[in-house]
């Protein structure tokens, strides 16, 4: 392990044995997990509020933003979300004519999400308060800072990749 995470600290059991000791608001799993929730209740903000999305629908609406056609499975995968949170959220989107589904021609059992006309609008109408809400939660850091910040993202994402 480097010294360059902090999350122990050594102390002494009064017999000469020395223990670690975890400090949770130093831990970076948790820190990461708290300032991930964090930043996930503040971007709630738009969607929840204006729009009357769950953060998962959000998730399955930007996903589909972004890539127009995907198989469920892959929706899960891109958007961390388990088959019960996905399952649920594509349940509502599609009662309300946000998403539809249909067989996959190639897979009988897969389904093809996509976004419906609707849904394409309300995916263009939050896109710009996305974007600024993110904006302001990043104001706080430098350009070079968010470049770091970047790079850190990306070193660590590979490194859990590899991991898994």
């Amino acid at each position: 392990m480097t010294k360059a995470v902090n999350e122990t600290r050594d102390r002494t059991d009064g017999e000469g044995t020395t223990e670690h000791e975890l400090r949770l608001q130093r831990y970076f799993p948790y820190r990461l997990a708290r300032l991930a929730e964090q930043v996930s209740l503040a971007v709630a903000e738009v969607y929840a509020d204006r729009f009357a999305l769950s953060r998962q629908e959000w998730r399955i609406l930007a996903a589909l933003g972004e890539q127009p056609r995907l198989p469920t499975k892959e929706i899960g995968r891109l958007t961390t979300l388990d088959k019960m949170n996905v399952s649920r959220a594509m349940q509502s989107l599609e009662v309300r004519g946000i998403v539809t589904r249909s067989r996959d021609p190639e897979d009988g059992r897969e389904r093809i999400v996509t976004l419906s006309a609707a849904g394409r609008a309300l995916y263009r109408k939050i896109v710009p308060y996305a974007l600024a809400r993110e904006a302001d939660l990043l104001d706080v850091l430098t350009r070079e800072e968010v470049a770091t910040l970047n790079t850190v993202i990306d070193k660590l994402l590979s490194a859990t990749d590899r991991s898994a």
